[in-house]
């Protein structure tokens, strides 16, 4: 009996051992490993770690564990001196501020923070908006502000109210991709609707009410919480563009694994291939000089060419990528003004019946192009029937039969349009003014898009003709854009948190994932080529390309 018992137990360790190496085995060696912690909380869960090569545009980041401990795989880190960084909000990184790499070894570094001596200065644009006081409608009048800054330089002025309508009235004379550091002028009367509407006053007296008018914030500044478990379970690989100016909008990737992008304030296709960096600029024709340059929409057509909006330029473009030329069709005159603007298109179905959906943001005029003989269509603008409003188109999306899905970013409703027959129909959410932006359609031809007002991702059915909406976990995320990758899971980007979100539908739960630095999100891709997926998007007003790789 006592021999068949010291059997069992040494069978029974042995399989712990084996089970012990086979898992040690499954897990990549690492470069560089560590713990963070500070006297404060010790051990620190959710702080993304981050290390760059001194002479490297390349920077990965990985987040700490429930036991405060992270690890970089030898295969994203060469020997090297690495320059360290952390994200976390109200610490600093105390030390060490390096640590060194060599081939074939492991090296280990205990980080310690302090508290940060500056608090406003690390706040997320979303943090900005859970400290504001005031009630939901207030704070939803300062959505727009993020496309051309952050907060930060809102709540750091000195402003009264009327200073404030007098900034308002400036603004709407801008091009939708300026930036305090590179503005430019829209022409004639071609001015932006911001989004205050009539109660422009009543907004400029709030925002006098969260800034340093008074010489002093008048309300505590709050914090999200870092994130746990499974959030932390990922890679982050940011790549920075050559130049501080280049804000990549739309980021894609091609069937050969290349990354393309589009700059929203200068006049150029951007390339970059993301296992050394390099970055190519290809030259986009000017067709209205003296009007803004700059692109939005990347769409790719069947044959694997690229497809641009092109803005207040008023036209389209098609990159061939074998030959690396361009081919242009500009808006007819007829509907030309210096309002005119071209911003969003969908090719991905040209090949059902060689047609080219385009929109005119003046108006939300619909068109069609039709690249083989240069003719252009106006399908015209829409109204939901049960308002009777004009919609305000913001995305499009075609389905497999080329017919086009709108989104109004003035109310709840998304909108189709045969396009055979142009008959047009709409549906609602149920989020009251939530705003739908952009989003993808999948391969049952079901419209995934973001809600921007509503936090939340909808998703609309043509089989049952309903909507189903997710709001985010993080309050004040505002998502710009979703897609959905080979497993049916939907992810989108916040250009408030700095925070990735990707949903199960089937369960309803969400994963979110922190990005190491603020980031400006709009378009967002995910490569289904890999497992699992990964998720690309561009840092807007970051100058970089941003890869971010689950573990599970």
């Amino acid at each position: 009996m006592p021999a068949m018992r010291l059997s069992l137990i040494a069978a029974a360790l042995a399989l712990v051992v084996s089970a012990s190496l086979s898992h040690a085995q499954s897990q990549p060696p690492a470069a560089l490993t560590g713990t963070v912690s500070s006297s404060k909380d010790g051990l620190m869960e959710g702080v993304v770690v981050s290390v760059r090569k001194a002479d490297s545009t390349i920077t990965i980041s990985v987040p700490t564990d429930d036991k405060g401990r992270f690890s970089f795989p030898a295969s994203k880190l060469t020997p090297g001196q690495y320059v360290l960084s952390i994200r976390a909000v109200g610490y600093d990184l105390e030390g060490p501020k390096s640590a060194d790499v060599a081939a074939g070894q492991t090296a280990s570094v205990e980080i310690k923070l302090a508290p940060t001596k500056n608090l406003a200065k690390q706040m997320s644009n979303a943090e900005w908006f859970v400290s504001f006081p005031g009630d939901d409608q207030q704070k939803k009048a300062l959505l727009n502000c993020v496309s051309c800054h952050n907060l930060d330089r809102i709540v750091r002025s000195q402003y009264d109210g009327d200073q404030f309508v007098d900034i308002f009235h400036r603004m709407v004379g801008y091009y939708p991709g300026s930036t305090p550091e590179h503005p430019q002028r829209l022409v004639g009367n071609a001015q932006r609707t911001l989004g205050q509407g009539p109660g422009m006053k009543k907004v400029a007296d709030y925002l006098a009410t969260i800034n340093l008018s008074q010489e002093t914030w008048s309300y505590p500044l709050k914090t999200l919480p870092r994130l746990t478990g499974r959030s932390n379970r990922v890679i982050v690989t940011e790549y920075s563009l050559p130049r501080r100016l280049i804000q990549p909008h739309d980021v894609v990737l091609d069937a050969d694994g290349m990354v393309w992008f589009t700059h929203f304030a200068e006049q150029f296709l951007g390339k970059m291939d993301p296992k050394t960096g390099q970055v190519w600029q290809f030259p986009i024709p000017v067709l209205k000089p003296g009007y803004p340059v700059g692109t939005l929409d990347l769409g790719i057509d069947k044959a694997g060419d690229l497809w641009i909006g092109m803005m207040y330029q008023s036209g389209v473009a098609r990159f061939n990528r074998k030959t690396e030329t361009f081919q242009t069709w500009s808006i007819p005159t007829e509907w030309q003004n210096d309002a005119t603007q071209s911003g969003h298109l969908d090719p991905s179905s040209t090949h059902i019946d060689g047609k080219v959906w385009v929109k005119n943001s003046n108006g939300s005029q619909i068109l069609r192009l039709d690249p083989a003989t240069g003719q252009w269509e106006s399908v015209g603008s829409f109204s939901d029937p049960a308002s009777g409003k004009r919609l305000g188109v913001y995305g499009i999306r075609a389905d497999s039969n080329n017919n086009l899905y709108l989104l109004d970013f003035q109310s709840s409703t998304i909108g189709l349009i045969d396009a055979k027959t142009k008959q047009f129909a709409a549906y609602r959410g149920q989020i009251a003014n939530s705003r739908p932006r952009r989003g993808v359609v999948d391969a049952q031809d079901r419209l995934w898009y973001a809600e921007y007002a509503g936090n939340a991702i909808g998703m609309f059915d043509p089989k049952t003709k309903q909507i189903s909406e997710w709001v985010l976990p993080t309050p004040w995320g505002q998502p710009y854009d979703v897609v959905v990758d080979r497993n049916g899971e939907a992810w989108t980007g916040s250009m408030m948190s700095d925070r990735v979100s990707r949903l199960n539908p089937k369960t309803g739960d969400f994963v979110e994932y922190q990005l190491p630095k603020t980031t400006n999100i709009r378009r967002v891709f995910v490569d289904n080529s890999t497992t699992p997926v990964t998720f690309w998007v561009g840092s807007n007003h970051g100058a970089s390309i941003i890869k971010l790789e689950p573990l599970d």
